[in-house]
């Protein structure tokens, strides 16, 4: 799917004030801090921007990059105390697959091991594939390529959510490999990939999960949780969580009833993210055709959650992504229709009581497909943002102190 836009137009940097908890312990008080762009390491056209925070602490920025001449390159690039760090290639290739809501990866590892996914289209034959690399040295060289699905049809393997686990990393994916035997269910699937790069065996998470909608995991005491959207035979799509403790899938947990019945997928997928025993989930829903973004918050890692509250402001597009605080509380965002500007990237802390404070705006995008899916991470006392700029078509990146 080709996602560029070429009207190109000047947008000031982003320097708003908001407030945000960090790490006030079981205190729902914030403390202001401001939301300051930083410069994007990204050189050329650039798109599908994503974040990861690892064992670390350190922050991961990864992007497609579009050159001049047309060639396609993964970078990613590390956040220092004075912006980002010089990019680094992961993959360069004709077949590299640039799609909006499909977007690549980079997972810090244990003994700063880094993981990387990304998709590549199947030459003369359709559909495309994942791959997943290993790098031992920071990202200064990776390991040739594993695909870690293994029926070798030429359908769309993709929408990938990497977590830990033990030494190595659980990929998680949306698997069409049904269709061609005239089913219209697509699988959750998984397997393991070791710090050698050696697969593990494939199982079925889910056998029936919404086609197009990413599915996002976070580490967590004892393994880690994965939340997606489901769909059952009646096309019922609501959002539910599971959890990996380095054995086996718990049965899934559905996060919240919306009862959501919608015959084609919506491409929007949830987000999870977890502090301690806190874990945080936002979503999109359009039931009733009445679409909104809900945040719900769990105090027993990930085991129930209570009700959700919504976020967005009468108009959202959707395209969340969210992050969990300490006192219980998380910060969503997402993107909102504006009358004014088209587009814009908002976020809002959502109290460990449920209580939503005023919306701040993080940047402006556009509601088309070119915006994508803008992502948030935080790393101790500063919560970093990444989104995609249609009118210049690069990414841009901003932190909250």
């Amino acid at each position: 799917m080709n996602t560029s836009n070429k009207t190109l137009t000047q947008l000031p940097a982003v320097i708003i004030t908001v407030a945000f908890l960090l790490t006030m312990g079981c205190s729902d008080r914030s403390v202001i801090s401001s939301i300051e762009e930083v410069a994007t390491p990204a050189t050329g056209e650039s798109e599908e921007p994503n974040l990861s925070v690892g064992p670390s602490g350190d922050v991961y920025l990864s992007w497609l990059e579009l050159s001049k001449e047309g060639i396609k390159t993964l970078k990613f690039a590390m956040k220092t105390a004075n912006g980002w760090s010089e990019p680094r290639t992961i993959s360069q290739n004709d077949t590299l697959l640039m799609n909006y809501a499909d977007f690549p990866s980079v997972l810090e590892l244990p003994n700063s091991t880094l993981a990387a996914h990304w998709l590549s289209t199947i030459p003369e034959r359709g559909g495309y594939n994942v791959s997943v690399a290993i790098s031992r040295d920071k990202g200064q060289t990776w390991s040739e390529p594993v695909t870690p699905h293994r029926d070798g049809a030429a359908v769309e393997h993709g929408f990938v959510s990497l977590a830990p686990a033990g030494n190595g990393v659980a990929v998680i994916w949306l698997d069409s490999r049904k269709l061609e035997k005239g089913s219209d269910d697509v699988s959750l699937m998984t397997t393991l990939v070791d710090p050698d790069g050696k697969l593990g065996t494939e199982s079925e998470i889910d056998e029936r999960v919404c086609e197009c909608c990413q599915p996002s995991s976070v580490a967590v005491q004892g393994g880690f949780l994965t939340v997606y959207r489901d769909r059952s035979k009646e096309e019922i799509r609501d959002i539910v969580v599971t959890r990996f403790d380095g054995k086996e899938w718990s049965p899934p947990k559905t996060v919240f009833e919306d009862r959501w019945q919608i015959s084609a997928c919506p491409i929007q997928g949830p987000a999870i993210a977890a502090a301690g025993e806190h874990v945080a989930v936002a979503w999109f829903t359009a039931v009733g055709d009445k679409p909104k973004v809900q945040v719900a918050l769990s105090e027993d890692g990930g085991k129930t959650f209570g009700p959700p509250t919504q976020v967005d402001e009468g108009d959202p597009i959707g395209r969340v992504d969210v992050i969990a605080l300490e006192s219980g509380g998380a910060v969503a965002t997402w993107i909102e229709h504006s009358p004014d500007l088209g587009g814009v990237v908002r976020a809002r802390q959502v109290s460990a009581g449920g209580d939503a404070q005023e919306a701040v705006t993080v940047g402006k995008t556009s509601i088309g497909n070119a915006s994508g899916f803008p992502r948030v991470e935080r790393s101790g006392a500063s919560i970093v943002f990444a989104w995609t700029d249609t009118d210049e078509h690069r990414i841009r990146t901003a932190v909250a102190r």
